[in-house]
Order: C-alpha cells, then sequence, then structure tokens
C-alpha cells in the first residue's frame, strides 16, 4: 500500500502515482530538489537551474472520483511546506457569474486593505482588476477589453506570487468555472513554470469547455497530459470498508460492495455511512442489501431520502441548492421562507443525513448530491426559488449582480423591477470588463419586455455590450433601437454614433456614412450635426470605395478652414483635414500646420465615445512630413492612455503596428520587425481578416523585404491568406501595394506590375497621390523596367514630381532613387547624387543606405559603398549590406588591378627614358668624336702632308 492520507478517518487509496506528482512538484516549486541530490545527499555545486520551479498538473475524472480528495490532500501538504495557498471552486449555479472563481483566488489575498495601500499595491491596475475582483467600483468611461483585463489578472497573480512564494494554486470542478475565469487561466497556466507557482486543477473532461483545452495538454515537464483518475479496484474498496465498518468486514461484503458502486469512491464513502446508520453487519449475509443502499446514495434514492427529513428540510436543501456555494444559513431561510428556529432544525437534520456541511457557512458535502437536490425541484417551484432569491440577495445588499444570476432563470412578467436589476448588473459586469455576461443580462431584460419607453435604451446598452463580440448582432439591434420611439435626442444621437462606428469596424464603410447622412438630414442641433459630420468625414477616408473623393477634400478644406478648434469635434476635423492633405500630397507644411492647430486644446487617444483614428492619423502625419520624433512623441502617450483604459487588444495592436511602421520608416528594421510581430500577435487575438490583421501583416511583409528575408515574407504572406480579396477599408501600408511589392521582390514582374497597375487605378481617383504615402508608382516603375523601360522612366519621373510637390526630402531621394534605378547613362548618377542629397536631410536611413551602395556601385566608389555598407549594417538590411560589401570588394579590386597596370607602365617609361640617355650621351660623344677627327684633319693639313691622303705611321 502507497502513502496514505487521512481526510475526515479515511484513506486516500490507489492515488500513489498522483500524490508522487504532486509530491515531485512541490519538492521543485520550495526548492527541495536543489538542496538534495537524487540519493538525499545535498550536492556540492548548484547550477542555475537549481531554483524554485512551478508547474501545471491537472487531474481528469468523472464524477465522484475522488477529485475533490485529491485536491484537498494537495492543500495539506501545500501548507505544510510552507506555500501559500490560493483556492477557488467552479460551481453549477455560478457559472454564469463572471469572475466568479478570480474573485475567490485573489479577493482573500486583496481584500480588506485601505484604498491607499490597494492601490499602491494594484498600481496602473487599479480601475481595471479592481473592478472584475469586486475591490472596487467601475468607474465612468470606456471598461478594458478582455485581453487588457487579462494582463491586469496576469499581473495581480504574478506579483502574488513572487511576492509569497511559494504559492499553489488550487482549483476545483473547472468545468464548472465562469467563462471569464477560465479563460483567463486557461492562458495563464502555462506561464506557471517561469513562476515560483504550482497550478492545480480538477475537472470532469466530458464537461470542460473548448476555451480551456490548455488543461487537457499539459506544457514542458508535466508530461503533455493530464492525470486520469481510475475507478478503486476491489482490494482499494476492500481497504476503504474495514476501515469505516471494523476490520471484521468480510470478503463476499466488500466484494458486493466495489461490485454496487463500482468503484467510485465517493459512492463507497456513502454506502458505508449507510451501512453504519443502519446498523447492517458487515457480513455476507448482509451483502445482499447493499445493492438497494448502493441506489439510496445518488438520484432518486436520494431525493427520497432527503424527503424523509420532513418539508422543512426539503424546502430548505432545495434553497441551498439555488444559491449555489458558499450558503449563509440566513440567506437560505429567507429564500426557503422558514422561521428561524426552524431553518437551524432543518439545517441540522441535512448535516445528518451528509446532505450539507459547514455551521457558519453552509455547503453542500459532495457537488453530485447539489446537482441532484437541484434537478429535483419541480421547475415552477425552482422558478419561484429563483425570483425569491434575487430578493433576497437585494435585500442582503449584495447587488444588481447577484441577484441578476436568479432573474436569468425567471419567467418575463413585464415586472419594471427586474428590468431595472438586470440593466443594473449590465452595466456594472460590462465596466468590469465581461461584455459576454452583460449581453445575457440584458437579453433577458428584453424578454421581460422592459417598459415602451426604456425598450430603446436597452437596445442600446444591449447593442454596445455585443459590440466586440458579435457585431452583425449589435447592428440589429441598434437599427431596431431608432425604430423605437425615443423621447430623448441625446440617447437617438448615441445610438448612430454606435452604430456608425460597429458598422464601419465591421467593414461595411458605406453604411456608417449613409447612417450618418441621414441622421444629419433629421437633426436640428448645429454641435450634434458638426459630430456627425466629422464621423463622416472620419469613415469616408476610410473608404475605398468612396464615389467622390475630391469634392469631399474640398468640403473638408473648406470646413476646417474656418473652425477654431474649440472642441474636440472641431480638432478632429482639423485632424481629417491634415490627413487629407497628406493622402492628397500637398506640401507638408500645409499638412503640419493643420496637424498642430489640432493637437492644441488635446487630442487624446482614449477618449469615452469616440475613435482612436484621427489622433493616430495626426500622429502619422508628422512622420511622413519627415518629423519622426514628433511621430514618437505623440505615440507614446497614446500607448499610455491605451494602457491606463486597459485597451491591450485591437487598440494597442494597432499602436504597436504603426510604431513598428514608423521605424521601419526610419531604417530601424530590426525594432520595426520585432514591433510588428508584437502587433500581429495582438491582431491575430481580435481575429482573422481585420483591419489590425491587415496593417500588422503589411508593415511585417514589408520590413522583411527590406531586410533581404522574401522567402519568410512569402511564408507569411502564405499562412495568413495576405492576398486578394484586399480590405474594402483603407489601411496602410496599402495591403495590394505591399502584395506587389512582395511579387517584385520574388522576381514575378509582370503579375507585380498588373497588382501595382490595380493599386494605382483603385487610389489616382480618390485623388491619392502622395508617393510617401504610398509608393505603388515606384514599385510600378521598377516593374515595368523589365519589358518597358521608357513607361518604367515615365512612371518614375512622374512620382519625383509628385514627391517634390509634397516636399519632404524622404520622398523625394526614394523617387529620385527610383528614377535612377530604371534611367540609362549619364542620368542615373545625376539622379542618384540628388538622392543622397536629400535623403541625408531626411530620417529615412533605409533608403540612404539604398541610394549610397547604388551611387558607389555606379561611380565604382569606394567612400560611397563604405558608408551604404555601414548604413545598412545599423539598418539591420542585411542583404543590402551583403550586396554593398560585394560591390566594395570588386570596386577595391578594380582600383588594385588599375594601380598595377600603371606601374607596369611607369617602369617601362622609366626605362626607355634610361635607355633614351643613354643614347643621347652616346651621340654626344659621337659627336665629340667626330669634331675631333675634323680637328686633326686641319692640323694635318697645316704640316704639308697631301690632302686626301691618310697620315702614315711614324717609325
Amino acid at each position: 500500500m502507497g502513502q496514505r492520507v487521512l481526510r475526515n478517518r479515511r484513506t486516500l487509496y490507489e492515488r500513489e502515482s498522483e500524490l508522487a506528482a504532486v509530491d515531485e512538484a512541490l519538492a521543485e516549486l520550495t526548492g527541495l530538489a536543489a538542496r538534495t541530490g537524487p540519493t538525499g545527499v545535498s550536492p556540492d555545486v548548484t547550477t542555475p537551474d537549481d531554483r524554485p520551479r512551478g508547474a501545471l498538473l491537472a487531474f481528469a475524472g468523472r464524477a465522484g472520483i475522488g477529485k475533490t480528495t485529491l485536491l484537498a490532500e494537495v492543500r495539506r501538504r501545500a501548507t505544510a511546506q510552507g506555500c501559500t495557498v490560493l483556492s477557488a471552486r467552479g460551481g453549477d449555479q455560478e457559472q454564469r457569474v463572471a469572475f466568479h472563481v478570480a474573485r475567490q483566488l485573489l479577493q482573500p489575498r486583496l481584500a480588506g486593505a485601505p484604498e491607499a495601500e490597494l492601490r499602491a499595491s494594484l498600481g496602473s491596475w487599479y480601475d481595471i482588476v479592481g473592478p472584475a475582483l469586486g475591490l472596487c467600483a467601475p468607474t465612468e468611461g470606456a471598461p478594458p477589453d478582455q485581453q487588457g483585463l487579462r494582463d491586469g489578472l496576469d499581473w495581480v497573480l504574478t506579483h502574488l506570487a513572487v511576492r509569497r512564494a511559494p504559492m499553489v494554486l488550487v482549483l476545483d470542478d473547472a468545468h464548472w468555472a465562469d467563462p471569464e475565469s477560465l479563460g483567463w487561466l486557461a492562458a495563464f497556466a502555462p506561464r506557471a513554470e517561469q513562476l515560483p507557482l504550482l497550478v492545480v486543477v480538477a475537472y470532469r473532461p466530458d464537461e470542460l469547455p473548448d476555451h480551456a483545452e490548455s488543461f487537457r495538454r499539459l506544457p514542458g515537464r508535466a508530461g503533455g497530459r493530464p492525470h486520469d483518475l481510475e475507478p478503486l479496484s476491489a482490494d482499494a474498496v476492500a481497504g476503504l470498508v474495514r476501515e469505516s465498518l471494523g476490520d471484521h468486514a468480510d470478503d463476499a461484503f466488500c466484494h458486493e460492495s466495489w461490485a454496487v458502486t463500482s468503484g467510485n469512491p465517493f459512492e463507497i464513502v456513502e454506502l458505508t455511512a449507510k451501512v453504519h446508520d443502519r446498523g447492517l453487519d458487515p457480513t455476507e449475509a448482509g451483502a445482499p442489501l447493499l445493492r438497494d443502499l448502493a441506489a439510496a446514495v445518488k438520484g432518486s434514492g436520494l431525493i427520497t431520502r432527503l424527503e424523509r427529513l420532513g418539508p422543512s428540510a426539503v424546502r430548505f436543501a432545495w434553497a441551498c441548492a439555488v444559491l449555489g456555494t458558499e450558503i449563509h444559513p440566513t440567506l437560505a431561510a429567507a429564500v426557503a421562507g422558514l422561521g428561524h428556529e426552524e431553518a437551524a432544525d432543518a439545517a441540522d437534520a441535512l448535516r445528518g443525513a451528509r446532505v450539507l456541511t459547514g455551521a457558519d457557512t453552509l455547503e453542500f458535502v459532495h457537488p453530485l448530491i447539489a446537482t441532484a437536490v437541484y434537478r429535483a425541484i419541480p421547475p415552477a417551484t425552482r422558478v419561484a426559488l429563483h425570483g425569491q432569491a434575487a430578493w433576497c440577495v437585494t435585500d442582503d445588499g449584495q447587488g444588481a449582480t447577484a441577484a441578476a444570476r436568479h432573474l436569468l432563470e425567471t419567467h418575463p412578467e413585464g415586472d419594471a423591477w427586474v428590468v431595472r436589476q438586470l440593466r443594473a448588473a449590465a452595466g456594472e459586469t460590462l465596466r468590469a470588463g465581461a461584455p459576454d455576461a452583460a449581453r445575457r443580462y440584458l437579453a433577458r431584460a428584453l424578454r421581460e419586455p422592459p417598459p415602451a419607453k426604456e425598450r430603446a435604451a436597452v437596445l442600446h446598452e444591449l447593442g454596445s455590450a455585443s459590440l466586440l463580440t458579435e457585431p452583425a448582432t449589435t447592428v440589429n439591434h441598434l437599427r431596431a433601437a431608432l425604430q423605437e420611439p425615443i423621447a430623448e435626442p441625446a440617447l437617438r444621437h448615441r445610438i448612430v454614433y454606435r452604430l456608425s462606428q460597429v458598422l464601419a469596424h465591421s467593414d461595411r464603410l458605406a453604411e456608417a456614412s449613409e447612417t450618418l447622412a441621414h441622421e444629419i438630414r433629421l437633426t436640428d442641433d448645429a454641435r450634434v450635426r458638426l459630430r456627425m459630420l466629422s464621423e463622416q468625414f472620419m469613415w469616408d477616408a476610410f473608404r475605398a470605395d468612396e464615389p467622390d473623393h475630391p469634392a469631399r477634400s474640398r468640403r473638408l478644406a473648406r470646413l476646417a478652414d474656418r473652425l477654431q478648434g474649440r472642441d474636440l469635434t472641431e480638432r478632429y476635423i482639423i485632424g481629417l483635414r491634415t490627413w487629407d492633405a497628406i493622402q492628397r500630397g500637398e506640401p507638408a507644411g500645409t499638412a503640419l500646420r493643420h496637424a498642430e492647430r489640432a493637437l492644441v486644446g488635446g487630442l487624446g487617444w482614449a477618449e469615452a465615445d469616440r475613435g482612436f483614428e484621427v489622433p493616430v492619423l495626426v500622429a502619422l502625419a508628422f512622420m511622413y512630413a519627415d518629423r519622426p520624433d514628433r511621430t514618437e512623441e505623440l505615440f507614446a502617450a497614446g500607448i499610455a492612455d491605451y494602457e491606463r483604459q486597459g485597451w491591450r487588444g485591437g487598440h494597442l495592436s494597432f499602436a504597436y503596428t504603426l510604431l513598428g511602421y514608423l521605424r521601419y520608416r526610419r531604417g530601424r528594421l530590426a525594432e520595426a520587425e520585432d514591433l510588428a510581430r508584437s502587433g500581429l500577435r495582438l491582431a491575430e487575438r481580435v481575429g482573422p481578416g481585420t483591419p489590425a490583421h491587415w496593417y500588422a501583416l503589411g508593415t511585417l511583409i514589408q520590413t522583411l523585404i527590406a531586410r533581404g528575408r522574401t522567402d519568410e515574407a512569402t511564408r507569411l504572406a502564405e499562412d495568413h491568406s495576405f492576398r486578394e480579396p484586399f480590405p474594402a477599408a483603407v489601411v496602410f501600408p496599402d495591403a495590394q501595394t505591399v502584395y506587389g511589392e512582395l511579387l517584385l521582390a520574388r522576381g514575378l514582374t509582370k503579375a507585380a506590375a498588373a497588382e501595382l497597375s490595380a493599386a494605382g487605378r483603385r487610389l489616382e481617383p480618390r485623388g491619392i497621390r502622395n508617393p510617401a504615402w504610398c509608393p505603388w508608382q515606384l514599385h510600378l516603375a521598377r516593374a515595368e523596367a523589365h519589358d518597358a523601360p521608357e513607361r518604367a522612366l515615365t512612371t518614375a519621373l512622374e512620382a519625383v514630381s509628385r514627391a517634390r510637390q509634397f516636399g519632404a526630402p524622404s520622398a523625394i531621394g526614394q523617387a529620385l532613387r527610383t528614377a535612377a534605378e530604371v534611367a540609362t547613362g549619364p542620368a542615373r548618377v545625376t539622379y542618384l547624387e540628388e538622392a543622397v542629397a536629400h535623403l541625408e536631410r531626411s530620417p529615412a536611413a533605409y533608403e540612404l543606405a539604398c541610394a549610397l551602395v547604388a551611387l558607389g556601385t555606379e561611380l565604382h566608389d569606394t567612400a560611397h559603398l563604405r558608408r551604404g555598407l555601414k548604413t545598412a549594417e545599423r539598418c539591420g538590411a542585411d542583404t543590402l549590406a551583403a550586396t554593398a560589401c560585394a560591390e566594395l570588394a570588386s570596386a577595391v579590386k578594380r582600383t588594385q588591378g588599375v594601380t598595377t597596370q600603371a606601374r607596369g607602365e611607369l617602369r617601362e617609361t622609366t626605362q626607355a627614358r634610361g635607355e633614351l640617355r643613354e643614347t643621347t650621351q652616346a651621340r654626344g660623344e659621337l659627336r665629340e668624336t667626330t669634331q675631333a677627327r675634323g680637328q686633326l684633319r686641319e692640323t694635318t693639313q697645316g704640316h704639308g702632308e697631301p690632302r686626301g691622303k691618310s697620315p702614315q705611321p711614324r717609325t
């Protein structure tokens, strides 16, 4: 027999392997494995891996198999070893109470502290996780998104695990945990290995929801699967029976006990209790009675046994089953309609019958009993008890959210009080970060139904709660709300704003614009009309199919020039004028002037009931105009706004992605890649095909191409279906242009030319002509250069002209570099020299590196190549740096060859000059000899010798 654990004087049988896994995990958690070697002797040397390590353990098994008993032993052993233990249990009746399990785990460790201390402990997460954990009331304003809330809960648990290490988190009946808590824990649990935290969960495998799949496949050292708890063997059952009834229980009795319970530990324990209560002799003679006793342990037999306790006990048990877990006797008495003494007697009877346990707080002995009692309540009575429970918990001061879960189980009766409670609960739950729970409450309120004058408001609230999870449903609810009589104009306006927003975010920009246009014609309030007009301008700016962009641009310019920026609406319109100037390629100074006007007075990124689009566009205007430091400053402030608000889903994805795009344009490619990947990870949480997903993919693919990793960019595009159909909304970098650039990088010039031409046909009619915003012409010129060089040069020079009109040095330099690439003859050098001159005055380091390498290659100039190589290496443009190295080596070799030839020619010249000097000297000597001979002849003639005869030698 293995290790034995006493719980209520009973031994835990046949769980040796599970307990061994627990002991091993606790040893590693507490550092015992680091201090003792495999033989129990302290090792001489410790390694970095000897630090305490956490883990995730999961135990799966059907009801009654002993999961709760096993987890009780885990808690006991963890406490004995000095661990901090966090414990929670899912409940059948509490499954739809948002954050019920998270509150059980974390609230006892945080509640009770003064607010100042709690704020200091939670820091910036106080307003985000506080309402979810019931530590403070939700604040007004936009709620945190679900990812932001999960990140906050991650921080709190991590902080606790580090401060109170070693820590053990135990979750029983995980299959009944509320979706918000279970989704968070399932995502967090694999990280336990990096913390001094052991996470132990138990669940029924057939009832575990899909969003908790991580518990089925355990990470790292846990071995890849949970521990499946098996029924007890006949020998183990015999030991358990004899432990309860005495050693005199014979083999026949023990075997029959095993047969009638199928080795289920809960049923065996209950069966032995019944045998003891009946005074049955545990021998072969009493064995035939066991089957009837076993039937009384569960199902109808349990209910029959309960009914024998009397109507008061039955009523009290029903009330407890309706209330769920952590039952207060006074509240149960109120729900049951019993007096204090009668309720106390009923509780005693139920404790004696092993239905309930506890004193100040009651709970069922086992969840199987709770489920059986709840299902045995007649349907009409169950509904009435839930209605009574709603009133009682409200009177008890537990609030609308506590009442709402009971109201979900009642029948609609047109009760205005029910509607008020459900709306209040939905508001609290939504602001706490649980929109799905809020949607359930509001849908039930709508079925009540609400009074006619409140129906539009309920539909608006329901649509707002479904905004992020079910946008199509949100549209239906909000359109239905507009069909209702609405006495309050402000409510109608809020419905219109929300409807246009969800339509736009669902890639239905035309409908969003038309909705606002219709309402603009109906309203008489000038300020409301201006606000709606600003929203319409914004969605039209993102419409790829806008029918008359130039006309809208002119109207926007006239309106923005008249406004002073007195409120947020006016500043939004001025901000949209900034973006329009950028896209159309107006002088950069004009765009910057409007951008600074929009920022005067503030342009927050997390304004209530406002989109974040306009502040982002204003910040990006500085980037396109070669003021990236200003963009970085605005992005830092905006991301801080998001994080304070708890927006860490789609909003933060956009922020990281666009910050990566900024770094890409500055030539900081490694940073750009990291940020774009972070943005992509966040975008994937929002969902594929969303604008956030397109933004992140476009930026990452463009960055990988610049780094020379075309194959990786291709795989990324294929894995995420980055191809047609492209989004209806305008995204940047423009998805179709990036796809054309990728085709070009792969050498597919004809396909690239087709895509880039299509991009031009889409953007040109809208007046989007700035190559700094979308360089489709530049890539098209490169694609055309293979088959139509003259057309390619024309295309490139048109882009140069547009870039000069915009005036940003980076745009001009990039366009000139492209013109040089497709030009021939001396013009190439001219274009490149001017491109370098412009790019040196810009923040576009990668473009400068490209231009320097191209110019150095063209001129065989090692100085330009060395500068280009150094700049490319700083940018992280690996392929460009390799190209620069090769060209530099070639240029150096060529220079060395020229030098060697010159030296040879110089040697030959020197030698020739020496020979010439020798020849000249010989000629001088010959002249001197000839001259001497002449003088000799003259002398001879002077002595009388005949002319023409040679003198005769003397003897």
